[in-house]
C-alpha cells in the first residue's frame, strides 16, 4: 500500500498548504489534536443509535443520531486526513486501513439512514449494525496509532521532571556560533541553542510532533516573529516562547530561561509552562 499512501499524502499536503485552515484542522488553536474528539462524537452517535435500535425506541431519535454522526464525520475525516498526511510511513500504513474502515462505515451508516427514511427499518438496522462494526474496527486502529505508535502524542521531553530546579551550566558563550542553531546536552535532554550576539535562546531540541531535531531546522520570520521550522514536517515554533506558530505540532516546544555568568558560561533552567 506504500505507493497509494505516498500519492495520497502528497496530494493532501499540496492541496492544503500551511496556513490558518490547516492549523485549525490539526488543532493548533486549542493546543490538542482536533481529530480524536470529533471521532468520539461520531462513533458515540452511531453507538447510541444502535442502543436505541435494540431498545426499539422512537425511530425518529435513531435517525437523528445517525444523521448527526454522518454530518460530523465530514470534519472528522478532514482533520484526520490532515494529520495523517504528516505522519511517518509506519503510522500512515495503519492510518490508511483506519481510514478505509471508517469510509466504509460512513457508507453503511448513510445507506442505513436512507433505508429508514424510505420505511425499511429492518434493513436500516442491519446496515447500521454493520457500519458500527466497521467503525469500531476503525476506532481500534486509531487507538493503536495513538497509544502504540504515538501518533498525535507530544514527543518533546517534559523537562520539569528531567531537570532539577535551579540554574545549570550549559557551555561557554564563546563556543557557540553566532546566528546558527546547534545542539547541546543537558543531562538526559538535548537542547536547541541559538546565540544571537549576547542573547541566547534555548528550547528542547525534539519537535513535539514526531521528535524531529529542531537545531537542523530553518530560521524564518513569520508575521514579524522569529521562528524555527522543524526539518521533518515543517512545524513552526516561535523562538520567543516556544509556542506553535504552524502545525502539525499542537504542543509547544519546552522553553528554557538563560543567563550568562561573569566568566561567560551560559546557565539555563526550565521555563514556566
Amino acid at each position: 500500500m506504500d505507493r497509494p499512501i505516498r500519492g495520497l499524502a502528497k496530494v493532501v499536503r499540496q492541496r492544503l498548504r500551511q496556513g490558518a485552515v490547516r492549523d485549525l484542522l490539526h488543532g493548533v488553536p486549542t493546543g490538542k489534536p482536533l481529530h480524536p474528539p470529533l471521532a468520539t462524537i461520531t462513533l458515540g452517535c452511531w453507538l447510541s443509535a444502535a442502543v436505541l435500535d435494540l431498545a426499539r425506541a422512537d425511530p425518529r431519535a435513531t435517525r437523528l443520531l445517525l444523521a448527526t454522526g454522518i454530518g460530523n464525520a465530514l470534519p472528522t475525516a478532514a482533520a484526520g486526513l490532515t494529520d495523517w498526511s504528516s505522519l511517518h510511513r509506519e503510522q500512515q500504513r495503519v492510518g490508511f486501513v483506519h481510514m478505509a474502515a471508517n469510509v466504509a462505515a460512513l457508507g453503511l451508516m448513510s445507506a442505513s439512514l436512507v433505508a429508514r427514511l424510505r420505511g425499511a427499518e429492518r434493513a436500516g438496522r442491519v446496515l447500521s449494525y454493520a457500519g458500527l462494526g466497521l467503525g469500531t474496527l476503525g476506532g481500534y486502529l486509531g487507538g493503536h496509532m495513538a497509544y502504540r505508535q504515538a501518533a498525535g502524542a507530544n514527543h518533546a521531553p517534559q523537562v520539569a521532571h528531567l531537570v532539577p530546579l535551579g540554574w545549570h551550566d550549559l557551555c561557554p558563550l564563546k563556543d557557540l556560533p553566532d546566528g546558527r542553531p546547534v545542539a547541546r546536552r543537558l543531562g538526559y535532554i538535548q537542547l536547541f541553542v541559538l546565540r544571537q550576539g549576547d542573547a541566547v535562546t534555548v528550547l528542547a531540541d525534539r519537535c513535539p510532533h514526531l521528535a524531529g531535531p529542531l537545531h537542523q531546522g530553518r530560521l524564518v520570520m513569520e508575521d514579524g516573529e522569529a521562528c524555527v521550522v522543524c526539518p521533518w514536517h515543517s512545524s513552526t515554533f516561535r523562538l520567543a516562547d516556544g509556542s506553535v506558530k504552524h502545525g502539525p505540532a499542537t504542543a509547544p516546544a519546552p522553553m528554557f530561561e538563560t543567563r550568562v555568568r561573569r566568566d561567560g558560561t551560559i546557565q539555563v533552567r526550565p521555563g514556566l509552562t
